[in-house]
């Protein structure tokens, strides 16, 4: 994908949606590392329950 098309797709963003789409990508980052046995069960779920506080993510998203 053309690097300006997808500036300008998330431009359009609202903050909300930004906020998803940033935390979609660090949870898949997360179930990566524990897929590859780089962090414990503990340490995914300690992560990303600080995760969701910290970006405030309240709906159901996972």
């Amino acid at each position: 994908m053309d690097v300006n098309i997808e500036n300008s797709a998330w431009d359009k963003l609202t903050y909300a949606e930004k906020n998803k789409q940033l935390f979609l990508k660090q949870k898949q980052t997360l179930d990566m590392f524990l897929e590859r046995g780089a962090i414990s069960q503990a340490q995914h779920d300690k992560s990303l329950r600080d995760l969701i506080k910290k970006m405030e993510i309240y709906e159901k998203v996972l």
